[in-house]
């Protein structure tokens, strides 16, 4: 999950705390009760976060504290990840996750959300989920690779969106699965700078959408996988009968994921994923950039009918719980095949840190660098 604003400040308590205890540690914690003091506790807390039994039940993990920027001023993140199994006996059943997030700041943002999957025993079906309701102050350039490589054309507004999606998929072969898939947005922007970058569109949005899922996953896990592909293939239906009034559209999603060990504690993972929109697609619902591996620029910055990236990322857990990452990728957006301009092509590379929180479960704190653009992401979980 990607949260732009949360609480860097508690980040660094936990490393502080944690990095140093070794298993050991640990095991001494797991053993001796927990002294009285609130750095004790916490030592205890984190030390053990990620050595748990395994039940049906989530075991659930928090993270929380103060942040600042520009943008939203002071405020509180909190975040919540668990796993658990449907059947804690098999080791080779991947493990089903939850992870829950909430922030408020004093410049009027506000944002609660939540995903997960939910995989049933035999690793026979499986449920995705997301939903998010987020009330911040936001930009939009345009539509169009022209309009978003223009500073000129930035332009504030407040933005509420809510979503909701779900997809349930039935393992068919040993790896493909197939299923259904649905949506619901509600995008609103309102006081806006200027209204000219939106070119006549309405500034809200009821959008709802039904599709079919297709995958093929081998990965070794979900939340931090280090072997195995993740190939899917998303087609979704926005017909007017849906509510979408005189915005009817279609998007296809394409992704191809590659997950290979190197050295000891090292995956190299791979991304190529194209999302292409047809019909008359909202601004709000065009494919962007910044979203996932393209964290270098701001989500939405980029947008038009068509979106591409390749990602290639080196992960190496260097010291106990911790480890670091480089990546490098290009991407861009474009109306058709037939316009798409290799100078067009946007550069990133990058460099994270991640804490490992929970057994195949991380923090990650990524820096990224783009085309006159920087991207700083705190999130959970790997960004593919």
């Amino acid at each position: 999950m990607r949260i732009r604003l949360l609480a860097v400040t508690s980040i660094l308590l936990v490393l502080a705390l944690s990095g140093g205890i070794d298993s050991a540690a640990a095991e001494t914690h797991d053993s001796v009760p927990a002294k009285n003091g609130v750095i004790d506790r916490l030592i205890h807390y984190f030390a053990s976060s990620n050595k748990h039994t395994v039940t049906t039940r989530p075991h659930f993990t928090f993270i929380g504290g103060p942040h600042y920027s520009k943008e939203s001023g002071f405020g509180i993140g909190l975040v919540l990840g668990g796993n658990y199994s449907t059947v804690p006996s098999d080791t080779l059943l991947p493990l089903s996750n939850i992870s829950i997030v909430g922030d408020i700041a004093t410049k009027n943002l506000f944002m609660i959300g939540a995903r997960g999957e939910h995989i049933f025993p035999e690793n026979s079906r499986r449920i995705n989920y997301r939903f998010g309701l987020r009330s911040m102050s936001s930009y939009f350039w345009g539509s169009g690779y022209d309009m978003g490589v223009h500073d000129s054309n930035k332009t504030k507004y407040r933005d509420l969106t809510i979503n909701l999606s779900a997809a349930y998929e039935w393992r068919v072969l040993n790896g493909l699965y197939i299923g259904p898939m649905a949506e619901f947005y509600y995008v609103g922007a309102s006081k806006p700078a200027s209204v000219e970058v939106w070119e006549g569109q309405p500034l809200h949005h009821i959008t709802a959408g039904a599709g079919i899922k297709l995958s093929f996953d081998t990965r070794d896990n979900h939340t931090g996988p280090h072997s195995g592909w993740l190939l899917e293939f998303n087609q979704m239906f926005y017909p007017k009968f849906f509510g979408n009034g005189s915005y009817p559209f279609y998007i296809s999603r394409i992704a191809a994921n590659y997950y290979h060990p190197l050295w000891r504690n090292a995956t190299i993972a791979t991304r190529i994923h194209a999302d292409f929109s047809y019909g008359d697609s909202p601004w709000n619902m065009l494919p962007t950039l910044g979203s996932g591996s393209m964290r270098s620029y701001y989500e939405g910055r980029y947008r038009d009918k068509n979106a591409v990236d390749l990602t290639i990322e080196l992960r190496q857990k260097v010291w106990r719980r911790s480890g670091v990452v480089l990546w490098g990728g290009i991407g861009n957006v474009f109306p058709k095949l037939s316009a798409l301009k290799m100078n067009q092509f946007l550069p990133e590379f990058g460099i994270g840190y991640r804490w490992e929180f929970k057994r195949d479960a991380n923090i990650r704190i990524d820096l990224g660098f783009g085309r006159r653009s920087s991207g700083f992401v705190f999130g959970l979980n790997e960004s593919f």
